[in-house]
């Protein structure tokens, strides 16, 4: 296969997340295959406009804002004459509309979409410029195969106009050997509840630490370690100082290293993620993979990252005192936190990456296949 991936960011960009790990492990195990896979992503101040990464022939154009108004442009200069078999939009921020101009048959991959969401997060402007973009993807991506993230991303998919016939669910994966069991000794001492992620507004972290500020009123002697880096830092530690709450209760400990987080997920007592919407929620998948349960906002992408009363426990968004109790719960039940920890581990062995990556290079074939006959083969759900 000869295969042109269009994501908005690689693996070295300072701003990659989730999108660019499933890049990399999905496309990287597929170019190991002997795939040719091109990357059209964006650049930032500094970087080398053409590299290869993990086997992927990587190019940069643009920059973060201005990407979806060069991508088009650079494909077919860059790439007049040359033939793909297919081209994978990775829809991750705005969609870059490509069935209106790719050189070959679109293949949609959907972590999620922003919708209301974006404007708890946006600048007015951008957050508008978003929401106004997404509109159209029912008209300009109907008749495209589409790849799902998870079954959240897949309802919401559908309830925007796009045919359910049409859209397949892969999930994210993990690198299981990167992510070993954690047994109970291995803990910290004292209860440590870990968020692990970018510090951004959306992320709602002030809701973990408020609801750890209810723990210590109720006289827990919780801390809550926040690894991560982002712009919404300062606004969290000023909550954090607000609701009383020492360099003890609550340690910012910035960006940390592969190695630090696999050590953090594997001594937390708990992890926790309160996003509003995700497409997915890797980390809580990490976070299985090493024995700790998680407590997550019962919000799309998380419900199906998080098996509730199984691998940890889901709370109604926003609801800070159900948070605080299901945090309590499990601080306080080590043989409920060992349960769960272990079926955690055993739901993380069903997501490893080399299967993730062979359904997504079969379903890639399948469109490929397809498109070769004359038409899209819409893709069989059983109903």
């Amino acid at each position: 296969m000869n295969v042109l991936v269009l994501n908005w960011l690689d693996r070295e960009n300072p701003g990659a997340g989730g999108a660019e790990i499933h890049l990399h492990e999905t496309f990287g195990r597929l170019a190991s295959a002997g795939w040719a896979v091109t990357v059209v992503s964006s650049g930032w101040p500094g970087a080398a406009s053409r590299t290869e990464l993990d086997g992927l022939d990587i190019h940069r154009v643009g920059g973060r804002f201005s990407y979806p108004l060069r991508v088009a442009a650079h494909v077919h200069d860059e790439f007049d004459g040359r033939r793909f078999d297919v081209v994978v939009e990775d829809l991750n921020k705005v969609p870059l509309l490509s069935p209106t101009w790719a050189p070959a048959p679109v293949l949609l991959l959907v972590h999620h979409l922003f919708g209301n969401t974006v404007f708890q997060e946006a600048t007015l402007p951008l957050a508008l410029a978003t929401w106004t973009l997404e509109r159209p993807l029912p008209s300009v991506y109907r008749a495209v195969p589409v790849i799902a993230v998870s079954e959240s991303t897949r309802v919401d998919l559908i309830e925007r106009g796009l045919d359910r016939r049409t859209i397949e669910v892969i999930e994210n994966g993990i690198d299981l050997d990167r992510f070993p069991f954690g047994p109970p000794e291995g803990r910290f001492p004292e209860p440590t509840i870990l968020y692990l992620g970018r510090l951004k507004r959306y992320k709602r972290v002030d809701l973990v630490i408020r609801a750890v500020a209810l723990l210590r009123d109720r006289g827990h002697p919780v801390r809550l370690l926040i690894a991560g880096k982002g712009d919404h830092r300062e606004a969290l530690e000023k909550e954090a100082a607000h609701r009383g709450l020492d360099a003890d209760a609550v340690q910012f400990l910035g960006f940390v290293s592969e190695e630090r987080k696999v050590e953090l997920l594997r001594r937390a007592w708990v992890h926790t993620l309160t996003s509003p919407k995700e497409g997915w929620g890797i980390a809580n998948l990490e976070a299985a993979a090493c024995g700790t349960p998680t407590v997550a906002s019962d919000s799309p992408g998380l419900r199906d990252s998080v098996l509730h009363d199984r691998t940890g426990l889901l709370v109604p968004h926003g609801n800070v005192s159900a948070l605080a109790e299901a945090l309590e719960r499990l601080l306080q039940n080590r043989p409920l936190r060992g349960r769960m920890g272990t079926e955690g581990r055993a739901f993380a062995e069903q997501h490893g990456w080399d299967r993730a990556a062979g359904r997504f290079g079969r379903s890639v074939e399948r469109v490929v296949a397809s498109s070769r006959r004359g038409g899209y083969l819409p893709i069989r759900r059983g109903f």
